[in-house]
């Protein structure tokens, strides 16, 4: 018994979700439109205001499948509604970012700078010179664009340097006992 897989996704105003012959599901709204293709396994139906999901059977398989049908949609439909944002922090001497066009330049103790541009459906803003919002309406790309961009410098446990999510917590290790 799924139990995320059994609850709706209920449809806001302004949300359209149309489901063709092959599983794929297409949901547009306000911020766009967003296309992902459910398993075969999961019989998708829309009645009314709301999404419903069905398995035919009952194995390990279709059951694993159900709540992850459920889970996609209802990303595609939070996010053609509200979007989705990550927030990342730079932290170290000299780490700062900056907006040059699409791309984000960033100085993060190379001796170059590391420029990264925005794929398409995603926007980054840089708030202050150590602070950088990933905005899109896709919450995997959303996620993905934000961990390549963390993946330049990891936070490190002595110093804390590197860049870190805006709720992340780095765990602090004490240095050498002789260190000062």
């Amino acid at each position: 018994m799924s139990r995320i897989g059994n609850r709706p996704v209920v449809l806001p105003a302004g949300v359209e979700v149309t489901v063709d012959a092959n599983n794929v599901v297409t949901v547009k709204g306000p911020k766009g439109q967003l296309q992902e293709q459910v398993s075969n396994l999961i019989n998708v139906e829309v009645k009314e205001n709301e999404v419903v999901f069905t398995r035919t059977a009952d194995s390990r398989e279709y059951r694993s499948q159900h709540g992850l049908a459920r889970t996609l949609v209802n990303n595609m439909v939070e996010g053609v509604t509200n979007g989705y944002s990550k927030k990342l922090i730079l932290i170290g001497v000299g780490y700062r970012a900056e907006k040059k066009g699409n791309t984000l330049v960033m100085n993060l103790g190379f001796s170059h700078p590391v420029e990264m541009v925005d794929p398409e459906g995603i926007t980054t803003e840089v708030l202050d010179a150590t602070t950088v919002v990933v905005n899109g309406i896709d919450k995997a790309a959303v996620g993905n664009y934000a961990a390549n961009i963390r993946e330049w410098r990891r936070p490190e446990p002595y110093k804390g340097k590197g860049i870190k999510y805006d709720n992340e917590v780095i765990r602090r290790k004490e240095g050498k006992a002789g260190a000062k």
